[in-house]
C-alpha cells in the first residue's frame, strides 16, 4: 500500500520500482573517495559484479517498523559477496542531520556507540556527502535519473530535509536502496522501510537468473 502523507520519522511505503531499461550511461561513469578519504575509487572497478548502493548512517535515533540497520546490510554482503555481490553505503547527512561529524568520526561511531559492542561494517564505505540537492553526489543523480521514485511524497520538511531544491526524484529517508546489474545499470530501486528479507529475495532470484551465477546460487534459493 501507499499512505498519502508521511509524518516525521514515520516512511511511506511502497513497491518497489524497476528502472529504466533504456539508460543512458552506467555507474562506471562515476568514482567516489573512500570514508578514510585514502583513495578516490571507480566504480568501473566493480564490472561484472552485482552492486546494491545505500545511503547509510552509523544508526538511527528513532526508525521504526522496517528499517535496514548496518548489521543487516553486513550480514547480506556476506552472505552473496562470493556470488558476485557488493554493498556499497554511503553516510549522509541530510536527513534529520542524523549522521553528525566528521569522516573520520563515522567508523569509530558505528563501533562504539550505533550499533556499537564493537560493530565493524564488512562492506565498503565512502566519504560522507549528500545524496539529495545541489550538492548530492554525480553517481546519486545517475541513479535517481535511472529509476522512478519510490514512496508517496517527502512529507513536511521542516527540521527533517537539510537539502534544496527538493525533487519528485529524490531519495525520501536513509537505507533507500539501488541495485545495479553487473553491466552498470540500475535494476531495482527500494524504498527505506522495505525489509531486508524483500531484497535479499529479490537480489537471489536476480543472481540466479545471471549465466555465470545460476548453479551457484540455486542452493540459497531453498534456505
Amino acid at each position: 500500500f501507499v499512505t498519502s502523507v508521511c509524518y516525521q520519522y514515520i516512511l511511506c511505503v511502497s513497491l518497489p520500482q524497476p528502472c529504466e531499461t533504456d539508460v543512458n550511461g552506467t555507474i562506471y561513469r562515476y568514482q567516489a573517495k573512500t570514508l578514510n578519504e585514502s583513495r578516490t575509487v571507480s566504480f568501473s572497478e566493480y564490472v561484472g559484479q552485482t552492486v546494491l548502493f545505500v545511503n547509510t548512517l552509523r544508526g538511527y535515533t528513532i526508525c521504526t517498523f522496517f528499517c535496514l540497520i548496518p548489521s543487516e546490510l553486513n550480514a547480506l554482503h556476506e552472505e552473496l559477496k562470493s556470488y558476485g555481490f557488493t554493498v556499497l553505503g554511503f553516510p549522509c547527512n541530510i536527513f534529520g542531520k542524523q549522521e553528525p561529524g566528521n569522516n573520520d568520526e563515522i567508523l569509530p561511531g558505528i563501533k562504539h556507540v550505533r550499533p556499537g559492542k564493537g560493530f565493524v561494517p564488512t562492506f565498503p564505505l565512502f566519504e560522507l556527502g549528500d545524496v539529495n540537492g545541489d550538492q548530492e553526489q554525480p553517481v546519486y543523480t545517475f541513479l535517481k535519473s535511472s529509476c522512478p521514485p519510490v514512496g508517496d511524497d517527502l512529507g513536511p520538511a521542516s527540521e527533517r530535509l537539510f537539502w534544496e531544491p527538493l525533487k519528485l526524484s529524490d531519495i525520501k529517508w536513509n537505507f533507500e536502496k539501488f541495485l545495479v546489474g553487473p553491466d552498470g545499470k540500475p535494476v531495482r530501486r527500494w524504498l527505506s522501510r522495505v525489509e531486508v528479507s524483500v531484497v535479499r529475495r529479490f537480489i537471489t532470484d536476480y543472481l540466479r537468473r545471471l549465466p555465470a551465477q545460476r548453479d551457484l546460487i540455486n542452493p540459497l534459493l531453498e534456505s
